[in-house]
């Protein structure tokens, strides 16, 4: 889609209710910048585990994390970090297992923010994970939550892993989702919610297309209503 007066979508929601899909698809489909931000928290949990750093050693942690740079390639499908590419390493079992952990820290999520509000200068954005529409981009031009119940969000992701290499027991899966959503939606700092202004979308039932579309004609009104 061709429109010089970008805008900015933000969307939230948890674990395996369709964002990332979604939010690239959307992006494609817009010719948009597509980001992840829940690849970024993953990245500094990979690098921190990597390196032994204990999410308790704050003063470390914050040093590496205000080293990295991020750059997302390919469409937004690989994420380099100081050229590195981590796209497979940030998925593994042990980060999936530990990133709520390193993910709550407030300097930790400080420092993110700042970077990924960097993302949204120009706009043409489409901007994903668990803050964006309260946190990164309060004032997005578009605010989506997808949501799903939970054995479906389970199913979806233990698909997403077993299409990396990754084979997980479907229970395992839900175990570790429900805690991911206990902890984002406890933290002290940015915790995951739904903001006033956001449209909730309900993709229990829905394929990722419908899900695509329902956010891209919203997205084009804003825009037509820009251009006016």
């Amino acid at each position: 889609m061709d429109d010089k007066k970008g805008i900015i979508i933000a969307i939230d929601g948890p674990a395996g209710s369709g964002k990332s899909t979604t939010a690239k698809h959307l992006a494609e489909k817009l010719d948009y910048i597509y980001v992840d931000t829940g690849a970024m928290y993953r990245a500094v949990t990979h690098f921190a585990l990597q390196r032994k750093i204990n999410p308790e050693f704050s003063e470390k942690l914050i040093n590496l994390v205000d080293r990295m740079d991020f750059q997302f390639v390919q469409n937004g499908e690989e994420l380099l970090v100081n050229g590195e590419n981590v796209s497979e390493a940030i998925r593994s079992p042990e980060v999936s297992k530990n990133v709520s952990v390193y993910s709550k820290i407030s300097e930790v999520r400080k420092l993110l923010v700042k970077k990924q509000r960097e993302f949204g200068k120009r706009g043409r954005i489409v901007m994903e994970g668990r803050d964006i529409t309260t946190t990164v981009f309060p004032n997005a031009d578009l605010k989506i939550f997808l949501t799903a119940e939970i054995d479906i969000r389970a199913y979806r992701r233990m698909l997403e892993l077993k299409a990396k290499g990754v084979e997980l027991e479907l229970d395992d899966v839900k175990l570790n989702i429900e805690s991911r959503d206990k902890i984002d939606s406890s933290r002290d700092t940015s915790p995951l919610m739904i903001t006033e202004d956001s449209i909730i979308i309900d993709t229990t039932r829905m394929s990722i297309s419908e899900q695509v579309n329902a956010i891209y004609e919203k997205a084009t009104a804003i825009i037509k209503k820009l251009k006016k």
